[in-house]
């Protein structure tokens, strides 16, 4: 329900109220009351009760009304209050007001016996019936409820993974469930409020008899003289505290059977039944029938068969209103420009998300979990893995299907452009051969998606025979979230914004408010750190030390304010990470230097004389990159990666130029490995290496 706000009177003195009213308790305990005041009192419980039962009723769901199981515990403490003040007022004053007195005298006509009848069975009716069946409901209601919480909780992260709601939404959803969990859990254990409340009327009521007939004895009345003073305002008293106690069981039974629902239980029953004239003209009928055996009563089944078939008919009239209607929704369709008239729509048309999967129609069966589809979660982890590593918070990948691509096809957009796309086959497998695999397989010849190997899709029946020979065989939610990691990894400059950075700045503040109060924006603004953020990033350098990063924009930039510029002395305090990130596994880096000839000319041209000669320049640059692909695949014949190892001016030139190679080949300045463990050279680049293989293969 929503909350009470802040501004009117109860919401500013909510808890004041609250503790006044258990102060107002203690009191009705300890001190005895004025009889006006117990008959306010008691007239106040049968009110509550009155109205917690008609919330109940109206209430969509229960989590609406979820201060109930809290409420219980007052009312129940409240009612046992009184039964102790009345009694009070019973045993010394051999009376207690009007409102008992009137529930002894008139509801049960004066009659001990029938008092006593009528308030054992609304024991009976709350204690067995209402309580034990609340209690059960309760019960499965919070165990199935935990048991699901799992799931519940998997789906609402499978449904921010692929975009169809927003952290907020999924923050909203997961406080929804922790509170559903909650409620179910409290009512469970509530209940033993209701069950130990009849019990207690009960017990109260019978010693409040025997010791109001021993008072009456000891104050030398007759026996029937003390039954009739003592225990018929004791059976009005029980009554009186047992029918709100019987609404309040009720309204807990209604509230835990209650489903979720846009619409009033009231109106749903009345739904329902409508919705339903065949079974009630059959009912009516029935009820007739009833009225024509001989002895029993005529007058009272004629009316009532003859009322439920009237209420057939109107129901039969509804039902058939309701058909037309639908038909007419059927039959005329909606106006082509019938959203063109709303803005809202015309706003959610803008809409571009920043990243997303569009696959065909045979590839569904992977992203639906009822298909045992875990597309989605291998997504999540994704998303998950790369903020681990590097420090980027991917947003999230909305899936969708598009009936516009091959039925087996799948594409990778970012900002609704397409970025890759590739195929898939589901129950096949993807066998590559590592190298070392014997024999061929027959399927279907492919070529994996994201490092473009040949490759063969397989029946999965076939994998472990082609493991066997050699190969290693993927499955396609693999194939597709290792071509997605690969797309964010190559774009993941283009997709860091200026938003992202600003929430990531706000989160450095609250633990190092000093470096941020300071850089931004006095020394560089946002979009500053933005670009150098995205440099580092294209080279796949972890933005995760982000403090750091910082520290090191604020020591230049009053002096420098190219990010180029300040994404290099970026880089220098990154060394070690830098180094890490390249080194092989013996820690060292396997690097190609180039040729002292080649180095002194790429200075001259690229960094001393590129504005002067710029077709000179591009020339130089192409044969750069062939020169150095030749060296970088003899280290590769050789099991090695290297990098490409050149002075500081170069560095940015070079890695603009091999960073679009596949795979892209990392270019590192000197001062960039002087904390790793050693630098291997494993290969020269130069423009005679290049000639020499021209002359081989001619």
């Amino acid at each position: 329900m929503p909350k009470l706000g802040d501004d009117g009177f109860l919401g500013r003195h909510s808890d004041l109220l609250l503790a006044a009213g258990m102060m107002g308790v203690l009191v009705i305990l300890i001190v005895p009351l004025p009889t006006f005041l117990l008959d306010l009192a008691l007239t106040v419980n049968l009110s509550a009760a009155l109205m917690i039962l008609i919330i109940t009723l109206t209430v969509h769901e229960p989590l609406e009304f979820s201060t109930f199981p809290s409420l219980l515990l007052f009312t129940t403490l409240y009612r046992l209050a009184l039964n102790v003040a009345s009694t009070r007022l019973i045993l010394l004053n051999g009376g207690a007001g009007e409102l008992i007195q009137s529930f002894g005298d008139f509801v049960v006509g004066g009659q001990l016996l029938v008092g006593l009848v009528i308030f054992l069975i609304l024991v009976i009716i709350q204690f067995v019936v209402i309580t034990k069946g609340s209690n059960r409901i309760s019960e499965v209601a919070a165990r199935f409820t935990l048991d699901g919480m799992p799931g519940k909780q998997m789906a609402i992260d499978a449904d921010l993974n692929a975009g169809m709601i927003d952290e907020v939404q999924a923050r909203e959803r997961r406080e929804h469930i922790t509170a559903e969990a909650e409620f179910y859990g409290a009512m469970d254990g509530a209940g033993k409020f209701v069950r130990g409340d009849s019990i207690a009327g009960l017990i109260i009521t019978m010693i409040n008899i025997v010791g109001g007939v021993a008072l009456g004895i000891a104050n030398d009345l007759a026996v029937t003289d003390a039954l009739k003073k003592y225990a018929i305002l004791t059976v009005g008293d029980g009554l009186v505290s047992q029918i709100p106690a019987l609404v309040i069981a009720i309204a807990a039974g209604v509230l835990v059977t209650k489903s979720r629902s846009e619409t009033p239980l009231s109106r749903e029953i009345a739904g329902q039944f409508f919705l339903a004239p065949a079974a009630m003209r059959i009912a009516g009928a029935m009820v007739l029938g009833f009225g024509l055996v001989p002895g029993l009563p005529t007058v009272p089944f004629s009316i009532l068969g003859i009322a439920i078939l009237a209420i057939s008919q109107f129901g039969r009239r509804a039902v058939q209103l309701l058909k037309a209607s639908n038909e007419e929704l059927i039959e005329q369709p909606e106006p082509e420009n019938a959203k063109e008239l709303t803005p809202e729509a015309l706003t959610e048309l803008l809409k571009v998300d920043r990243m997303g999967v569009e696959i065909g129609y045979r590839l569904i069966p992977l992203v639906d979990e009822t298909h045992s589809g875990n597309l989605l979660d291998h997504i999540a982890m994704v998303r998950k893995q790369f903020a681990q590593q590097y420090g980027l918070v991917v947003p999230p990948i909305r899936m969708r299907d598009n009936l516009g691509i091959e039925p087996n096809e799948y594409r990778i957009l970012i900002a609704g452009q397409e970025l890759a796309r590739g195929e898939l086959y589901p129950e096949h497998g993807l066998a590559m051969n590592p190298g070392n695999a014997d024999g061929e397989l027959s399927g279907v010849k492919t070529q994996d998606p994201t490092f473009g190997l040949p490759a063969t899709w397989i029946p999965m029946a076939q994998r472990g025979e082609a493991e066997v020979l050699g190969y290693t065989v993927v499955d396609p939610e693999s194939v597709l979230v290792t071509h997605l990691t690969e797309v964010v990894k190559e774009h993941a400059h283009e997709i860091l914004s200026r938003e992202d950075v600003q929430q990531a700045l706000d989160r450095i503040k609250e633990l190092h408010p000093t470096i941020i109060t300071e850089l931004v924006p006095d020394i560089v603004g946002v979009g500053t750190v933005q670009k150098v953020l995205a440099n580092l990033l294209k080279e796949r350098i972890p933005i995760r030390n982000l403090v750091l990063i910082l520290e090191t924009l604020a020591d230049h930039g009053r002096e420098l304010k190219d990010p180029d510029q300040l994404t290099e002395l970026v880089r220098a305090r990154l060394s070690r990470a830098i180094s890490e990130i390249h080194a092989a596994a013996s820690g060292k880096i396997e690097a190609l230097t180039l040729s002292p000839q080649l180095e002194q000319e790429a200075l001259q041209t690229l960094v001393g004389g590129a504005d002067q000669n710029p077709q000179s320049g591009a020339a130089l640059l192409h044969r750069i990159q062939e020169a150095t692909v030749l060296a970088w695949q003899r280290a590769q014949a050789e099991g090695k990666a290297p990098v490409l190892l050149v002075r500081a001016p170069l560095r940015r030139h070079l890695a603009d130029l091999l960073r679009a190679l596949k795979p892209p080949i990392g270019v590192l300045a000197y001062g960039e490995v002087l904390q790793a463990k050693g630098v291997d050279a494993v290969g020269l680049v130069s423009f005679e290496s290049i000639e020499r293989e021209a002359e081989i293969a001619s």
